[in-house]
């Protein structure tokens, strides 16, 4: 038995992510298990639609366990991002490896652009230090320090893929240098890019096909498998997916009423941005303030992220603590498997119960706080509003078939 894991948003799914398990499979897992981003995703948007049929649907898919990653690190920095997913795999106790997808396919590659991004961030700190003064974000300051020390390792982590690869493997290093690391070359489209194929398209493209009102399931099935083409376009069709466009209003109510100290407070706020904040309150859509809001520092990805912490209530404070359970979404009888290997290992609760997990400890209580507001908000961005408390009404898929 060699359980693998796998980290991931499938918003959607898509062939790409298909070929990702398969390739996962054929490396010799037996089971996998993966963690799997809720009702927002890290670009800083609301899932295209709901967390429980989206592991539901993984599970359909090829995965056999499905574990929520908590919504203060789904929406965060790629760091915290990696760092949240790789904690709840370790915490589990049986993972031996973690496969992810990158663009080079080769993990040395991947750990000689870590070396040298952690060796520059050190010796280079104020070089690095003096580009950001000029409005430049991190990466993006980094970036340009490495090109001038290793131009391979600069290629390397010019790629989205690759670069959320590393913070994978920092993040490894960090907390569970015993789970071993194995890389899928990227298949087809790029992360953001048109199809390159009949059978491969980005999950941007397929979002972008499915807001143009091409959401049939011919269209999609070319992309995606029949259960998630089905299952997306019936969403689209009855009301129930999601678009933050419909929390327009309530994003603008949040930013308008909210107090400096307030704002000061929300998560990745930082560099007196709480102040452009308070000055973009004039705006009178999401787009006037995304627009206001944009800096060379402050990336779209990173805006977004920012408001929907400050609507949910996430703040700096959260994210000092890693993810005290582990909320099970979805599983199979191979991840029936997985829960009975992990018991007497697992270093923290994974139930499917988020009422149980929230009563072991305060720490455990404020993560459900947030995950449960965060999944009432997500309602109200659905085509039709659902009812509140869903997540305490959730009913877990176990495909026993």
């Amino acid at each position: 038995m060699k359980v693998s894991g796998i980290i991931c948003e499938y918003n959607p799914f898509h062939n790409g992510h298909l070929y990702h398990i398969r390739e996962t499979r054929k490396n010799g897992a037996t089971h996998v298990v993966a963690v799997m981003s809720g009702n927002f995703v890290q670009r800083g948007d609301t899932a295209i639609i709901d967390k429980i049929d989206r592991a539901r649907l993984a599970v359909k898919s090829g995965a056999d366990l499905i574990i929520e990653l908590p919504v203060q690190y789904s929406l965060s920095s790629a760091e915290n991002f990696a760092n949240g997913a790789i904690w709840l795999l370790k915490s589990l106790g049986v993972v031996e490896e973690l496969s992810f997808g990158s663009e080079c396919g080769d993990v040395e590659k991947l750990k000689k652009a870590l070396e040298i991004t952690d060796s520059a961030a050190k010796t280079h700190r104020d070089e690095i230090l003096g580009i950001m003064e000029k409005g430049y974000t991190y990466p993006r300051a980094l970036s340009s320090v490495i090109n001038g020390i290793d131009s391979e390792a600069a290629a390397v982590i010019s790629e989205p893929n690759n670069l959320l690869a590393i913070e994978y493997m920092r993040a490894l290093e960090r907390f569970a240098p015993a789970i071993k690391p194995f890389t899928v070359r990227r298949t087809g489209a790029a992360h953001d890019g048109a199809p390159v194929s009949d059978a491969y398209a980005s999950a941007s493209y397929i979002r972008e096909l499915i807001s143009s009102g091409q959401y049939g399931e011919g269209k999609l099935s070319q992309y995606t498998t029949q259960i998630w083409a089905q299952a997306v376009s019936n969403a689209v069709r009855n009301g129930e997916s999601a678009d933050i466009s419909r929390l327009e209003r309530i994003i603008l109510y949040k930013l308008r009423t909210s107090s400096p100290k307030e704002l000061a407070s929300v998560s990745d706020v930082g560099q007196g941005f709480e102040n452009r904040l308070i000055s973009s309150r004039m705006a009178g859509s999401l787009d006037e303030l995304f627009v206001t809001l944009k800096t060379k520092r402050y990336t779209m990805a990173r805006i977004r992220r920012i408001l929907l912490c400050m609507l949910i209530g996430i703040t700096r404070s959260d994210m000092t603590h890693l993810p005290p359970y582990g909320r099970i979404l979805a599983l199979n009888e191979r991840g029936k498997e997985i829960l009975a290997l992990a018991k007497g290992k697992a270093s923290i609760p994974f139930a499917t119960s988020i009422s149980k997990l929230s009563q072991k400890n305060p720490t455990a209580r404020r993560f459900a706080e947030l995950e449960i507001r965060a999944s009432d908000i997500y309602g109200l961005a659905l085509g039709t509003i659902n009812s509140a408390q869903k997540d305490y009404k959730a009913k877990i898929m176990i495909d026993l078939e």
